[in-house]
């Protein structure tokens, strides 16, 4: 079997006295997409930004590739080839789709201007952008933004990509067109961990889901295991009758139960 592309072994992580992450561990199978799943405040971006270097783990460890990056910083990250998206997408508003991918191709594989530039084009072309390619970022709709966030990150020549919320702000239409995205990046050998809310999003994406809830690991393996876990439907779905059902609708809609 393949060594995993990303292991977390024992990772916790403290602000002041609030413990974000207790204990973390899990293997990430290189070529696969994992979810990674929980209530607000469950850990879930603490837990990205330390794998990416903008926090380090007080505990613990974090390989990649079978190498210790525990504590690298960002940049560092970048260049080995972990990348990440934002929930609400940060490109420079006054520069072109293609101008804001060349850049991540600069900095994130240390190419110079020319080769950035024919690079971006290359990109855009692969995560269906290149018509926008002259477009500025200030005047793209949510759901392209969303697709030049991914573009951007994959300029810097990723193996592991950390996408966060891809489907915030998008409509039920524009969900199907990015998990098309999502699985042609697969498809290309890029392994992806996914936060998200959209239960749509995770059952139609995804190979694993990881829940954690309050720092911790509740659940950890196949959509259909995690999805009858009574510890996820009562932490992730709430405690609300409301909620419950909603949850429930929407998982049963799934197909999961």
């Amino acid at each position: 079997m393949d060594e995993p592309i990303l292991s977390v072994s024992g990772v916790s992580k403290h602000f002041g006295g609030l413990l974000a992450l207790n204990n973390i561990c899990f293997d990430l199978p290189t070529g696969v997409i994992m979810g990674l799943m929980g209530p607000n405040g469950a850990g879930k971006t603490t837990l990205v930004n330390v794998i990416c270097g903008l926090h380090k783990p007080d505990t613990g460890r974090i390989s990649f590739k079978e190498a210790d990056v525990t504590g690298y910083p960002p940049h560092k990250v970048c260049h080995l080839g972990i990348a990440r998206t934002y929930q609400i997408p940060q490109p420079f508003g006054d520069l072109t789709a293609q101008q804001n991918v060349a850049i991540a191709a600069m900095y994130g594989k240390g190419i110079g201007r020319a080769a950035a530039e024919t690079e971006a084009l290359e990109v855009l072309k692969n995560s269906d952008l290149l018509e926008k390619k002259d477009v500025l970022a200030k005047d793209m709709s949510t759901i392209t933004l969303k697709r030049l966030e991914i573009a951007r990150a994959l300029a810097t020549d990723p193996a592991l990509l950390l996408v966060d919320e891809v489907a915030a702000g998008l409509n039920e239409s524009e969900i199907p067109r990015i998990l098309e995205i999502l699985r042609a990046i697969r498809h290309q050998g890029v392994t992806i961990m996914l936060i998200e809310h959209v239960m749509k999003v995770m059952i139609g994406a995804v190979d694993m889901i990881l829940v954690l809830n309050e720092g911790e690991t509740i659940a950890f393996g196949r959509p259909d295991e995690v999805m009858k876990d009574r510890r996820v439907i009562e932490c992730y779905l709430g405690e609300s009758d409301d909620n419950r059902q909603s949850g429930r609708r929407e998982i049963r809609e799934s197909g999961q139960i």
